[in-house]
């Protein structure tokens, strides 16, 4: 016996640097698909319209806590103005089919409908808030992302895997766990006077919001973003002119007019101005699913600043609801949707709608295609 076990020491040694390197192997090829460039680009874009949103967030809660100024309305009228004047006048100036007059002889119904969507998602969201609890808000505006990708499936043909619904799960789970956090600090104060109308008009809010989106996608990735953003800017201003007058003219009259509350409503208008301009482009390279899962810290981010502004209690859920709503993040984008094509279609069957994170997907197929073939 112990002549042998020399011979068994040496055969165990082996197994073990085998499975070392098996593990190293492992965990290598899983940091080289998770941490790729394309997907830290991707994170880096999505952080960014989070940071937008906080920027909304914050100036909002300033005007409505200091100065008692509560016009979801007027400030979103503003955001469709400068919209207006930058893109629906760019529209005005191009030539042929992109020309503003021409879109609106084909499409104005079209785009009627998209304002309409995108103005009441808006203001539906920010009414919730007067009926409901700050808890429920966050919740149920999750309801959001399963509509967009059921309306992605159907509309933009996208076909997901089953790390897209773990992705997804884990995601919400980080909601789930800031929400705990606010009622752990005691944000969750204030109980709305009718909960039930409140979580509708959140759930409608949200559906909404998923509509507009999947409409961006597809226009962005077939059509332009210019026309997209020209269109949104003219039919968002004249819907939410419209509706300003007729539900928030007696809180503007009320409003105490000094330089800091002009510069609050600057403040809030460019943070969403760039908000819009911005996300087209980050959903062009990604989808609209991974954009609204990427901006799902943005409370966070507002939770952070109001630790300093507002004298919020920090509690360390929120540290480890970021780290796991970016986790499903980063898993989501480390996988490309694919799109189905019609049985009866002889177009290829990559195209630029549906896929997420276009230089992921260039690299799973070795480059074997030309840049032309697979855009």
């Amino acid at each position: 016996m112990e002549a042998e076990s020399p011979a068994s020491d040496g055969v165990t040694e082996p197994r073990t640097l085998g499975a070392v390197g098996a593990i190293g192997s492992l965990l290598s090829r899983i940091r080289g698909k998770l941490f790729t460039w394309d997907i830290l680009k991707t994170i880096a874009l999505g952080q960014m319209l989070s940071l937008c949103i906080c920027g909304t967030a914050i100036t909002s809660q300033y005007l409505a806590e200091k100065y008692r100024v509560n016009t979801p309305m007027l400030q979103s009228f503003i955001n469709y103005c400068l919209l207006f004047l930058v893109y629906t006048m760019m529209l005005a100036f191009q030539s042929g089919s992109q020309n503003l007059l021409e879109i609106l002889r084909r499409k104005w119904w079209k785009y009627t409908l998209l304002g309409l969507a995108d103005v009441e998602a808006n203001y539906l969201i920010v009414r919730a808030y007067q009926y409901t609890t700050l808890t429920s808000v966050q919740l149920l505006d999750c309801f959001g992302i399963p509509v967009l990708m059921a309306l992605s499936w159907f509309i933009l043909r996208a076909r997901y895997k089953v790390i897209h619904f773990i992705a997804v799960f884990v995601c919400l789970l980080g909601v789930g766990t800031m929400v705990g956090a606010d009622i752990l600090a005691g944000r969750e104060d204030n109980s709305g006077s009718d909960v039930l109308i409140g979580d509708i008009l959140v759930l409608l809010g949200a559906s909404l919001y998923a509509v507009s989106n999947v409409c961006e996608e597809y226009i962005v990735k077939k059509l332009s973003r210019q026309e997209f953003l020209g269109m949104v800017g003219l039919f968002g201003t004249i819907i939410s002119g419209i509706q300003l007058l007729i539900v928030e003219y007696k809180d503007i009259a009320k409003i105490h007019w000094d330089w800091k509350i002009a510069l609050l409503f600057v403040a809030f208008a460019l943070c969403m101005f760039c908000l819009y301009s911005f996300m087209p482009l980050v959903i062009k390279v990604t989808s609209a699913t991974s954009v609204n899962l990427g901006i799902l810290t943005a409370d966070l981010y507002s939770l952070f600043f109001g630790l300093f502004l507002f004298q919020y209690k920090f509690s360390g859920l929120y540290i480890l609801s970021f780290t796991v709503i970016m986790a499903g993040f980063i898993l989501y984008c480390s996988t490309p949707t694919r799109t189905a094509e019609p049985a009866e279609s002889s177009v290829p069957p990559v195209t630029s709608i549906g896929i997420d994170n276009l230089g992921l997907k260039l690299e799973e197929s070795g480059l074997s295609e030309t840049p032309s073939a697979v855009l």
